[in-house]
């Protein structure tokens, strides 16, 4: 599975505005909403904010991947949003989120996918040239081009 088949470029936000971990969960699901239209925004808020009451999904390195499953939903779908001064997201290395991706699948499907798609998300972040690039990408274009080539390499 390539990321760039279901990340979604109507829900890509380059310089999110919110300053805290629920406001960014809250920007990225009404981007998403507004970009797919079988997405309720509130009703995705409350399953990442459920699956962030868990554990929180920022997994170091200025890197988080909120996700969730949601009714409703056909496919497996993803966002992007990036943060030029940092959120503190609860990391588990306790420095700022900076870069996030938003997956979201349908409720019922099996897990496989959806492990899949963290995974090859997080195979990505862990490549500091990657996040470098991403951080410094200027405008949708550059941001797209830099996920379509780290999703070529695998």
């Amino acid at each position: 599975m390539k990321i760039m088949e279901i990340l979604v470029r109507d829900a890509v936000i380059l310089d999110v505005e919110a300053g805290t971990k629920s406001r960014v969960l809250e920007e990225m699901a009404g981007a998403l909403a507004g970009a797919v239209a079988s997405i309720d925004a509130e009703r995705l808020l409350e399953v990442l904010v459920e699956r962030e009451a868990l554990q929180s999904t920022g997994i170091g390195e200025g890197v988080a991947i909120p996700h969730g499953k949601l009714p409703g939903l056909d496919g497996l779908v993803a966002g992007f949003a990036r943060s030029r001064k940092g959120v503190d997201f609860d990391s588990i290395d306790g420095q700022p989120t900076e870069l996030f991706f938003l997956l979201v699948v349908p409720e019922h499907a099996g897990g496989r996918q959806h492990l899949k798609a963290l995974a090859r998300i997080s195979r990505f972040c862990r490549n500091a040239d990657f996040r470098k690039k991403l951080s410094e990408a200027v405008g949708l274009d550059e941001v797209m081009a830099v996920i379509e080539v780290e999703d070529g390499k695998f």
